[in-house]
């Protein structure tokens, strides 16, 4: 497909706005649509939505256009794709096609093939496709990230816990909570595991995946059963224990845990005394944080700081855990190898 699009001048001094756009604008979509509004250098020149009531209520709310999806790209330079997961690969491709630059919310695709194809087509058209892995913007996440190289991590657990959104809500745990965790945990050990045991029950609503990388092991649990919102990192390395709370978006450092016994005129009692530091953390709302950076790397030509390729790794990964813990064979014999 091809489109002619609107060019902007400027002068040497001024560089001229990006021009974003929102395709898909239901509650995520929205909420994009919401901070490109408010992103200093950026303009939300429009949205477009397979319901154009939805999409003109938008527009009008953030003060922009509502347009047809051929429309929308002829006016933008980066655009956000936050339709079902079916409609992923076709829309991103069409996007690309249009020379448009993409942040597509996870998972990248519906099948790592169209994951893969799509990583290819953006590098061959010499464009940005990020992929909207969201936790890896929380200032918690990223204080950790600065602290991992100086640890000799042995685990990561997460817990990725809370109640049913609503009585409909009956889309699989492990793609749609326990991908996060699945990012973040191949984000800090660099790579996707090389084996993988997992267990799942109510229907797809609960599930648990132990994963190896090397000597080190990742615990992770995600559920729509719990009556109580849970989202948290521990990282257990020789140095210290971490804890992170994306909720709180706090990071705790337990340090030179050692053992002590006390006596007060009575029996022995034993505890362990810690020194804990509260780390400090850049508090921020992690899209923001999320679409600053999309934006900046599509100024500089970096890499985006979750590319194709992490998104298609993530996938990959969280099909494995969905193949496992579905699966009808005893447990002992639940686990997978992962081709390297």
């Amino acid at each position: 497909m091809s489109t002619e699009r609107t060019r902007h001048t400027t002068t040497a001094t001024t560089p001229p706005p990006v021009r974003a756009g929102v395709i898909g604008v239901g509650s995520m979509g929205q909420n994009h649509a919401r901070v490109y509004n408010e992103l200093p250098g950026v303009d939300l020149v429009g949205v477009t939505d397979h319901d154009a009531s939805v999409a003109q209520q938008v527009a009008t709310e953030y003060g922009t256009a509502a347009l047809e999806f051929d429309a929308l790209l002829s006016e933008c330079d980066v655009v956000t794709v936050a339709v079902p997961t079916h409609a992923h690969y076709e829309t991103v491709s069409t996007c690309l096609d249009a020379g448009v630059h993409v942040l597509v919310e996870k998972p990248i695709a519906q099948t790592v093939e169209e994951g893969r194809a799509l990583a290819e087509q953006a590098r061959e058209a010499g464009l940005v496709l990020q992929v909207g892995h969201i936790e890896r913007f929380n200032p918690a996440v990223q204080t950790v990230m600065e602290l991992i190289d100086d640890l000799d991590v042995i685990s990561l657990e997460a817990e990725r816990l809370g109640p049913p959104v609503d009585r409909t809500a009956r889309d699989d745990v492990i793609f749609d909570l326990m991908v996060h965790d699945v990012d973040i945990v191949g984000s800090i050990l660099d790579g996707p595991p090389s084996t993988i045991n997992a267990i799942g029950t109510d229907d797809g609503q609960y599930a648990t995946a132990t994963m190896q990388y090397d000597d080190v092991v990742a615990s992770l649990t995600a559920s729509r059963v719990t009556q109580k919102k849970v989202r948290k990192l521990t990282v257990t390395a020789r140095e210290c224990l971490v804890e992170v709370d994306y909720l709180e978006q706090s990071v705790l450092i337990y340090r030179d845990s050692y053992p002590e016994y006390l006596t007060d005129d009575g029996p022995n009692r034993y505890r362990h005394e810690s020194v804990v530091e509260n780390a400090r953390v850049d508090n921020g709302e992690p899209l923001r944080h999320e679409l600053e950076s999309f934006v900046k790397t599509v100024q500089t030509g970096v890499e985006p700081a979750v590319t194709a390729e992490d998104g298609v790794m993530a996938l990959q990964t969280v099909q494995d855990i969905a193949a496992l813990a579905a699966d009808e064979t005893p447990h002992r014999e639940r686990e997978r190898e992962v081709e390297a």
